[in-house]
Parts: structure tokens; C-alpha cells; sequence
């Protein structure tokens, strides 16, 4: 399996198993920084060089933490930053926002959170509804120019947008949830982004850790933990959607591998510029993931998939 891709029509190669960090600061119960500061140098030593933050993480905890980890050894690595969320002193969601004179704040505030001049890829989170894509393509463009961000992403959005968005300045990369339960990008973004050359990222390859066997119930969870607000986590669906993980763990038992590795395996087969971020704290579960590249999946496999695997999965995603 092909270990690295190139970023858009860019030069940046990256690895194509990245590390997404957003649980390092927030979200998926408690975390150490110590912890997660020796999981992100062991990344790089491993040879993982994208990075996946956001400023809403942590509202710029997780960008400083990266700030903190990659002090003296930004060369070996691609940093990724999101705005648009807007969180409040304590936390509190405010909504999106995505005019210009914000973007352009937010981009100071993440450069400064990151501790670095330029932002590699500045992906928009979420579309603010109440400005256009183009003007807030434009205004992208426009920190390029001045060299603040070297490459322009968009995460979450359609087909339609994503070519509207390009034909104002090229799009590197396009990231949007994709797993063995989240299949809507096979609609029609994955086609857009390989006939545009924008790099599609898959972020939550591993269902946010259901995909792993690790959560058979909401008991498995700390209460602290944002998944349990979201409706694939209720209770019904936790227990509907288990008949994923037996079609994966059948795979991985006939493998010997786990079944994070099989589901990660899955992603990275569907084409292969395909880039996907799962996330982790710890350094065992880093190394896990690292090994899905030895995984080969046979034509009988994705026939299981095929078979077996449930075509709906019980719950929206938010």
C-alpha cells in the first residue's frame, strides 16, 4: 500500500496516516498534555508529518500544545489549522463565522497559538450560511498572497461548493468524515476531488473509536465525553450499529490484525490519494494505527464488506 501522497497540486508529501489532535485538548473525556506532547514527538520519529488541529479545540489550547510539541522541529512537519467556529471564554459555542475581517483575525490568533509565521493548510471548519464561498475563498487567497498560509482547505462542505470554491483559488485539500459507517463522501465528493486533484482527507476513519470494538455501551465512555450528545452514541444505536464491528473484527481475526487496522485499511484502499487522520493520545494505539499500511485486503474482503456490512448506520452523525 502506498505510504505517502502529495497535498493537492502542491508540494507537500505527507504520510497518508496522519494524527488528528482535537481529543488531546477536548471532547473524548480526560487527557494529560505531557502524554500527549511525547504521542505527538513519537509521531514524527515514526514518520507521521500531518498534523490535524483547529482553533476551536480547546479554544487554542490544541494549537498551543502543538506549539509546545514541534518547538525546533517545524521542518519535519505539516500543520493543519481550522477557523470559523467561534467559542466563547468558557468554552460556549457561538456559532460560525466566516466574514473576512474575522478569518483574518483568526489566522493571526492561530499563528500565534502555533508559534510559527506561515499555517501550511488553513482549512475552513464549517461554512458560516451568511457569506459566500467565494468571498470567503477571496479573503484565503488573500493570506496567501500575503504569506501567512501556504495552502487553502475546506472541510464539510458539497460538491457544488467545493468546484465553486476552487475556480477562485485552488483547493488543496477537502476533509470530510469517511469510514466503514460514514459513507456519504462516495455520493459524489470523492469523484469531484480526484477530477479537481484536491486531496481528500478522511477525518474519524475509525467512527470516532466504535470501529476499534472499543465501545460496546455508553458505560464505556467517561461522562465528561462529547460522543455520548451525539445520536449514533444513544444507546439503540450503539447496540444497532455493533454489527458493524463483527463484519470488521470477522476480517481482522482472519488477518491476525485488529480491527482498527481493518478499518483504517478500508479508507486508505478506496483510492490512493486518499489521506485519513485518525486520532489518538497514546503511543500504542499510534503504532497500531501506523501498522494498517501492512494490512491487504482481498477482493474477498471488500465482498464481505459488501455483503454483510449494514447499509445504514443507525444515528446522524451530530
Amino acid at each position: 500500500m502506498k505510504q505517502t501522497a502529495q497535498l493537492g497540486h502542491s508540494s507537500l508529501q505527507v504520510n497518508r496516516i496522519g494524527l488528528g489532535c482535537m481529543g488531546m485538548s477536548e471532547f473524548y473525556g480526560s487527557f494529560d498534555e505531557n502524554e500527549s506532547v511525547n504521542t505527538l514527538q513519537k509521531a514524527i520519529d515514526l514518520g507521521v508529518n500531518f498534523f490535524d488541529t483547529a482553533d476551536m479545540y480547546g479554544w487554542g489550547a490544541n494549537e498551543r500544545l502543538l506549539g509546545k510539541a514541534f518547538k525546533g522541529r517545524w521542518d519535519d512537519v505539516i500543520v493543519a489549522t481550522k477557523f470559523a467556529v467561534m467559542r466563547g471564554p468558557n468554552g460556549e459555542f457561538l456559532g460560525l463565522n466566516g466574514k473576512p475581517d474575522y478569518i483574518r483575525k483568526a489566522c493571526e490568533q492561530s499563528l500565534q497559538n502555533l508559534g510559527t509565521d506561515a499555517i501550511d493548510l488553513y482549512y475552513m471548519h464549517r461554512q458560516d450560511p451568511k457569506v459566500e464561498i467565494e468571498e470567503i475563498v477571496g479573503t484565503l487567497s488573500e493570506l496567501v498572497k500575503q504569506g501567512k498560509v501556504k495552502h487553502i482547505g475546506l472541510s464539510e462542505v458539497d460538491a457544488k461548493t467545493l468546484r465553486r470554491a476552487h475556480a477562485v483559488h485552488p483547493i488543496t485539500a477537502l476533509q470530510t468524515e469517511y469510514s466503514l459507517w460514514s459513507r456519504e463522501p462516495e455520493k459524489e465528493v470523492l469523484e469531484v476531488c480526484k477530477e479537481l486533484g484536491i486531496t481528500f482527507v478522511a477525518y474519524s476513519p475509525l467512527g470516532r473509536g466504535f470501529l476499534t470494538g472499543a465501545i460496546k455501551s455508553r458505560a464505556d465512555l467517561e461522562t465528561t465525553d462529547w460522543r455520548l450528545t451525539l445520536p449514533r452514541f444513544s444507546d439503540e444505536a450503539i447496540k444497532e450499529n455493533l454489527k458493524f464491528v463483527e463484519v470488521i473484527d470477522q476480517i481482522a481475526q482472519s488477518k491476525g490484525v485488529t480491527k482498527a487496522q481493518v478499518a483504517l485499511a478500508w479508507v486508505l484502499c478506496q483510492n490512493d490519494e486518499i489521506v485519513a487522520i485518525p486520532g489518538t493520545r497514546k503511543i500504542h494505539r499510534l503504532k497500531e494505527n501506523l501498522g494498517a499500511f501492512n494490512v491487504e485486503l482481498t477482493p474477498s474482503d471488500f465482498a464481505l464488506i459488501q455483503k454483510s456490512m449494514p447499509t445504514e448506520t443507525i444515528g446522524n452523525r451530530y
